[in-house]
């Protein structure tokens, strides 16, 4: 089945590539475009209910879209949202070890504009989806997926929120915070070395200056990636929490209460 749609930046079509069904929980795996570059994004919504629900768009760790990132798009799916994780760096590129990461992540990181249209594309993607209902969409990520959802609210986006799970803050386009429409959430590790003090302050005045409706939440004694069971400590500084994990999970629920109210 092709599903034609009209993205942010070039006609794409949508093809829905598999079909999987887990309890109630429909997943598809999605391959769309941003300009030539193929993207193969994943969906996931509670077949059970027939009307339009609030959408969330889930942006990946710094290691590509792979479980992680679908799990909690299927988490997001069974509160009863709809969910669609985004692929930033393209079909087939899934990292398989640190330095690949971080090479994949580099090139987004210095190049906030292609970052902030792979976002929008994905974006598009949940937006054209026909269960969404598009006056009450919000944006989460983790780590590099954190800093994305920063970037796709500094580009203007029209969507209630957005959720940066120890992601990192900085921008090098501070004053494009006044492009803010979404309330912005902000779950740090309050000893996180990835986000050194000087960026979480310069985090700090950028919302400030801009008036943006914000709220930031340190865990006391987390580190980076706190939420991931799969970080035991092999890298130093990133660390699972189960604490932490939980409260900004409970905290995330809260914030979408208020804005999809």
């Amino acid at each position: 089945m092709k599903i034609l749609l009209s993205v942010l930046f070039t006609p794409v079509v949508v093809l829905l590539t598999s079909t999987d069904v887990l309890g109630a929980i429909r997943t598809k795996t999605i391959e769309y475009k941003h300009g030539n570059t193929v993207l193969e994004g994943y969906l996931a919504y509670d077949d059970a209910i027939k009307s339009k629900r609030p959408g969330v768009l889930v942006v990946h760790e710094w290691n590509g879209l792979q479980s992680y990132a679908k799990q909690r798009t299927e988490q997001l799916a069974k509160l009863g949202y709809v969910a669609f994780a985004a692929d930033i760096y393209g079909k087939g590129v899934r990292p398989k070890n640190a330095q690949e990461s971080a090479a994949q992540s580099t090139i987004y990181r210095q190049d906030r504009k292609l970052l902030r249209e792979r976002a929008n594309a994905g974006l598009k993607v949940l937006t054209n989806f026909s269960l969404t209902d598009n006056k009450r969409i919000a944006a989460i990520g983790y780590c590099f997926g954190g800093g994305t959802v920063l970037e796709l609210a500094r580009s203007g986006a029209n969507i209630a929120g957005v959720v940066s799970f120890h992601g990192n803050l900085d921008t090098p386009n501070p004053e494009d915070a006044k492009n803010i429409k979404a309330k912005v959430l902000v779950l740090h590790g309050a000893d996180d070395p990835f986000v050194p003090k000087e960026q979480l302050q310069g985090f700090e005045n950028e919302m400030r200056q801009a008036s943006v409706d914000w709220q930031l939440i340190s865990y006391g004694g987390a580190v980076h990636a706190f939420t991931n069971p799969v970080y035991k400590g092999e890298i130093k500084g990133a660390l699972y929490d189960k604490k932490a994990d939980q409260r900004s999970w409970q905290a995330m629920r809260q914030f979408f209460a208020e804005i999809f109210r």
